[in-house]
């Protein structure tokens, strides 16, 4: 279950004396299927024994198909190879194990039918092919007759021309399922053989296939080998197969035939706390990290995982990657690491603003969140504010451009300072895992130095990677959905790893999913529209202002690889001078520039007044308050501290500028 990797004693580059704590030896953790009941952490053996049991007990009732529904990492995989395991136990039942994702198109049905034919006895598949061969006058029958006279056969060439046979055209192709049932009839109902063999079948990853290659494994199972003696069990998530995920563009007869192929299915229900909870222990223990997870954080990461198990896997394993392999780690104490990624990944739109991301201006945005908790408890009592701490409070309403009391009260104070504050502070400060990681992260030896090296932009290679959530967060039962906001801005992706454009939780300026690809810039899960060509973005012109450009470098870069002109100003009167030569399709624009906190809204407002641009603008800015949020929608803008959201906008503009054909 675990690759080792041990390490020698860190030594600090900067102080030459040893790291602050000891390390490793770490390892990591594989993202196998479970394949045997001891190595069931979650309680899926259970399921697995029943599944297996109403499989063998259901012999007579063959075809039929099961679908084991599940989101991703969720334990389709692992739920279906203990079956498989509790199936060896049984009398004449055979399995056989095929992977939708690893066949293309057409060819998959092919691979499905030529992988259950491989599992009959040579001396059937040679009978069977001897019948086909004598029924039909056919040039290759005759030539497969002559093979077989010819000499003896592997299972895989009497199954090759089984399959040459059968395929040659449409006619033979209608008589398949015919010989197929034959085939499996003699194999399974024999004087031998008592009770009758059963062959299950089982398909997984369905739902990670394009639509050719799902419609084609379902085409083998409904219309070839829809025949007595096989059972069918399917590993897919039924949600992202429906007509609004990945099949959204089928027909209504073929989403009627896609209906008709899961007979049943089987929902695989989200761990319970105390199952997930054992097994981040365990997960824990095996890599080396269960000394630096308090109760809080394990809480934490059982909740805002969704309680996914390879979510959970992959954090882990990210963690000892960027423990072992970052130099920046060398200096602080492993919990550092563990307590910056939870941050990262759980908390992607505060982790932007801890690190700096684009425009924020924030300064230490950590100990302005603290102090605005402190402030909130003593706007929100009915007693005094004690004296000692009417200067925290007076410091932190000046320094947002408040008065020190207000007229209307502490509750009309408080309303004012949050629309002066990131949206996102009120949820979070209810939050108290969010608080507990916070404040565990800065009582850390040198924290101040952790944190300063992150404002400063400390290269941080983002080992752990968010999977794409949508898909799955959405068919979980509601009691088990994660806390609104929890993935940050991480959009949905189909189930590629992860930059699938998420990134919430990427370093500053490495927030694009887009990668210059086949298709130019896509960003990750999508594929480009028909006609769309290998420029998606060439009619698209950008101007881009920021005082800081170096910030914006990895999207300025995906979307000029797309095709698109994107011009840079580094303040408003550059910005002035490139829109007097050119209109762009879209501005992108910071806010805090020229040593003005409002630069940005200013100069969109005198542009919106003077006629001088009425076009799609776009605020990235690492700080998104109310206040800012109001301003932006007056001026008819977006706002967002999301890359993912910006590559959204960009390619809408794109559609709208694209020429009609």
């Amino acid at each position: 279950m675990s690759t080792s990797a041990p390490l020698p004693p860190p030594v600090s580059p900067s102080t030459g004396t040893p790291a602050p704590s000891p390390r490793g030896p770490f390892v990591l953790l594989n993202d196998e299927p479970v394949a045997e009941s001891g190595a069931d952490l979650l309680g899926v053996g259970r399921a697995a024994r029943q599944l297996a049991g109403l499989l063998v007990a259901s012999r007579a009732s063959t075809p039929f198909t099961l679908a084991v529904d599940a989101g991703w990492g969720m334990g389709k995989s692992s739920l279906m190879r203990l079956v498989d395991a509790e199936l060896a136990h049984a009398p004449e039942v055979h399995t056989v194990w095929y992977n939708a994702w690893t066949s293309q198109g057409a060819d998959a049905l092919e691979g499905l039918i030529k992988s259950v034919l491989m599992r009959f006895d040579r001396r059937v598949l040679r009978r069977a092919l001897q019948r086909i061969s004598e029924r039909r006058a056919l040039l290759r029958a005759v030539r497969a007759v002559t093979t077989v006279a010819a000499g003896p056969l592997g299972a895989a060439g009497l199954v090759d021309e089984l399959w040459k046979t059968l395929s040659v055209n449409s006619q033979a192709r209608n008589e398949m399922r015919g010989a197929i049932g034959e085939l499996v009839q003699e194999w399974s109902q024999t004087d031998d053989f008592r009770p009758r063999r059963l062959l299950v079948v089982f398909i997984d990853d369905l739902d990670r296939c394009p639509e050719e290659t799902v419609l084609a494994v379902c085409e083998a199972v409904k219309v070839y080998l829809d025949v007595p003696g096989l059972e069918f069990v399917i590993g897919c998530d039924r949600s992202a197969l429906a007509p609004n995920g990945l099949l959204r563009d089928l027909s209504p007869a073929a989403s009627a035939f896609m209906e008709k192929i899961f007979q049943t299915s089987y929902r695989i229900p989200v761990p319970d706390q105390q199952g997930v909870r054992a097994y981040i222990d365990w997960c824990a223990r095996t890599v080396g990290i269960d000394q630096l997870l308090d109760e809080r954080l394990t809480t934490m990461l059982a909740e805002r995982s969704a309680r996914n198990p390879r979510r959970i896997k992959r954090l882990v394993n990210g963690f000892v990657l960027e423990a072992t392999l970052n130099p920046m780690w060398d200096d602080f104490a492993p919990e550092a690491v563990v307590r910056t990624l939870l941050l990262q990944y759980f908390y992607p739109d505060f982790y932007r603003m801890v690190a700096g991301a684009a425009g924020s201006g924030a300064g230490d945005v950590i100990a302005e969140f603290r102090t605005y908790r402190e402030v909130r408890r003593l706007l929100r009592t009915p007693d005094p504010i004690p004296v000692a701490e009417l200067p925290t409070v007076t410091r932190f309403l000046r320094e947002h451009d408040l008065p020190e009391q207000d007229a209307d009260g502490r509750d009309a104070t408080l309303s004012r300072l949050e629309r002066q504050l990131p949206s996102t502070f009120p949820e979070m400060v209810r939050d108290q895992e969010f608080t507990s990681l916070i404040d565990g992260l800065v009582a850390l030896p040198r924290s101040e130095e952790l944190l300063r090296r992150l404002r400063e932009g400390a290269e941080l290679p983002a080992a752990v990677e968010p999977e794409p959530a949508a898909a799955y967060v959405q068919s979980l039962p509601a009691q088990a959905q994660p806390p609104a906001g929890a993935y940050g801005g991480m959009p949905s992706g189909a189930y590629g790893g992860m930059p699938a454009g998420a990134y919430g939780a990427m370093p500053a300026g490495a927030y694009g999913g887009m990668q210059p690809g086949a298709y130019g810039a896509m960003p990750a899960g999508r594929t480009a529209a028909p006609g769309a060509g290998v420029a998606p973005l060439r009619y698209v012109r950008i101007l881009w202002v920021d005082d800081h450009p170096r910030n914006n470098e990895s999207l300025v870069n995906a979307f000029r690889a797309a095709g698109a002109v994107v011009r840079i100003a580094e303040d408003s009167a550059a910005a002035d001078a490139a829109l007097a030569v050119e209109r762009p399709t879209l501005i992108v624009s910071d806010i805090e520039r020229d040593g003005n906190p409002r630069e940005g809204l200013e100069h969109l407002a005198r542009l919106r007044r003077d006629g001088r641009y009425d076009g799609p603008f776009v605020f990235y800015a690492g700080r998104v308050t109310p206040e800012r949020s109001a301003v932006a929608e007056e001026l008819g803008a977006h706002l967002t501290s999301s890359g993912s959201e910006i590559e959204r906008l960009v390619l809408r503009a794109a559609e709208a500028e694209r020429p009609l054909p």
